[in-house]
């Protein structure tokens, strides 16, 4: 007897057929259940329809999957094989529980459709009203491998990738405890996006998980494409430069901020994951700090928080001493600048704008380009552009000095979004600086520490534990004392357990 069979059997009446649709329900009949398959899935040329008749029961059956994303060797070996070719004459009730590690019967085709989607094979078998779901997914996936953007000089070299079982994994594999909890959901009405949100059932405070479950649901799109879009949409102050969210590549990083009390969210098909709710603290952290020593880490944070100010001020800074509060500066070094800008035509606020935009349009075209010619073009570009420029008198030398130490001051921001926003801010500063000098400085920051203060993730004070302001959480915020001296959560994470699980040093006499 073949294997595959294709009958030309007459599907039965059309009323009989349009009555079991409108009630969401499959057919008795193999070949009506077929054709609305090929209704639903019409113009899919890598839908494949494998019709078989099933030894066990001399049953009609066909297979339905999506060649690309089903695994066509867990079909063969544990789908097709046990069908096909053994006989147990003793397990015919039985004969369609095959060894796999998910079987699902349904008899609706709202189901059927999402499991043909997410990449699952579906049995139908003629006379039975049920339908059989086979877990074979086999989404096209790259290896596991180093993040790209958070390197690490001392941590493990791993890094999330787009597949959410492979990213949950990651994470259990720092956190082997009975208390991380995986709540699944899902986000789209066309992509069915699948997410995950993995906390700590004895230390995330139940409210605030509450409170994200309930903003995730309140997402009506077609699809979330990446992690960055679902923050968008679930974030406190959508109008705001600063980042709310923090996204990372790193499964030790997430690890290590869910054992502090927060949340990470894993989104489907996007290598990275959500992290919430966080602080402006959170956003110059690295796992580079949790594994140098504490004086070497505390250094190193604390230049972040230079290059931050650096950043933003610098070239504002610039056009304001230029522009109003020239007194300020030492005669020599006033004789040298006078020297300097003796031959631009442009004032201060026009030859720092010429020379930030083309700095950034430097930095579009080196990440956009392929590695190899994106390093050429920054460093050779940067270079010949920045001496002909001052050759041509456009710019002066004291102003390419001004913004390439700006570019090295963001570059020291660890995380991307944050970087982003400063890039951002930094031109209104220098609009403010261009008009009233110092006192638009002065106003500048009042707003900016204005609106950093009012600003909250998830509910919770963006600026703690600066504002409010908080001194037990100090011990891992500008510095970073000793690991063994911080024994408590931080105060924003508003976790059940604020005393972690670890015991102090040993005193020297003890030792």
């Amino acid at each position: 007897m073949p294997f595959f069979r294709r009958y030309n059997k007459k599907p039965s009446s059309s009323r009989q057929l349009n009555n079991i649709l409108h009630q969401g329900l499959i057919s008795s009949e193999l070949m009506d259940n077929i054709a609305e398959i090929h209704s639903i899935f019409c113009d899919t040329p890598d839908l494949i329809v494998r019709y078989l008749v099933i030894k066990q029961t001399q049953s009609q059956a066909a297979l339905v999957y999506l060649s690309g994303i089903t695994d066509s060797t867990t079909i063969f070996n544990h789908v097709l094989n046990p069908l096909l070719f053994e006989d147990d004459k003793n397990n015919s009730e039985a004969d369609l529980r095959i060894s796999l590690g998910y079987i699902k019967e349904t008899n609706t085709w709202p189901q059927i459709e999402s499991a043909i989607l997410n990449g699952e094979c579906v049995l139908f078998v003629d006379k039975r009203t049920e339908a059989y779901i086979y877990d074979t997914t086999n989404f096209p996936k790259r290896p596991i491998e180093d993040t790209q953007i958070e390197s690490s000089l001392t941590g493990p070299h791993v890094g999330f990738t787009e597949t959410i079982s492979d990213n949950v994994a990651l994470i259990r594999n720092h956190i082997r405890n009975r208390e991380l909890k995986v709540k699944e959901m899902t986000v789209g009405k066309r992509g069915n996006s699948k997410l995950s949100i993995l906390y700590l059932a004895d230390v995330a405070n139940p409210g605030v998980l509450k409170e994200l479950e309930e903003r995730i649901q309140k997402v009506d799109v077609d699809s979330i494409i990446n992690a960055g879009l679902l923050a968008e949409y679930i974030e406190d102050h959508p109008y705001s430069p600063f980042p709310q969210l923090l996204l990372t590549e790193r499964p030790d990083f997430a690890a290590s901020e869910i054992l502090q009390g927060r949340i990470a969210t894993v989104v489907d098909r996007s290598p990275n994951v959500i992290i919430g709710p966080v602080t402006f603290d959170s956003f110059f952290k690295t796992i580079d700090d949790y594994s140098s020593r504490w004086l070497v880490a505390s250094f190193i944070r604390l230049m972040r928080y230079f290059g931050f100010f650096m950043a933003i001020f610098l070239p504002a800074t610039y056009i304001a001493i230029i522009s109003f509060h020239f007194e300020v500066i030492p005669l020599k070094l006033l004789l040298s600048l006078g020297a300097s800008r003796e031959r631009i035509p442009f004032p201060p606020y026009i030859e720092a704008f010429i020379m930030e935009l083309t700095l950034e349009m430097l930095r579009e075209a080196g990440i956009r380009l392929p590695t190899k010619i994106g390093q050429t073009v920054g460093i050779v570009g940067g270079i010949v552009i920045g001496q002909a420029a001052v050759d041509a008198g456009i710019v002066s030398n004291i102003m390419v000095i001004v913004v390439a130490l700006t570019a090295v001051a963001s570059f020291i921001i660890p995380n991307y979004e944050m970087g982003s926003a400063i890039r951002i801010i930094r031109f209104p500063m220098m609009i403010l600086a261009s008009l009233f000098g110092f006192v638009g400085l002065t106003v500048g920051l009042m707003i900016l520490l204005g609106h950093f203060i009012a600003l909250e993730s998830l509910g919770t004070p963006y600026g703690s534990p600066i504002a409010p302001l908080r001194f037990p959480d100090w011990k891992d915020v500008f510095i970073r004392f000793p690991q063994w001296s911080i024994n408590k959560r931080p105060l924003s994470t508003k976790a059940i357990q604020m005393i972690k699980a670890n015991s102090n040093r040993p005193k020297d006499d003890e030792q």
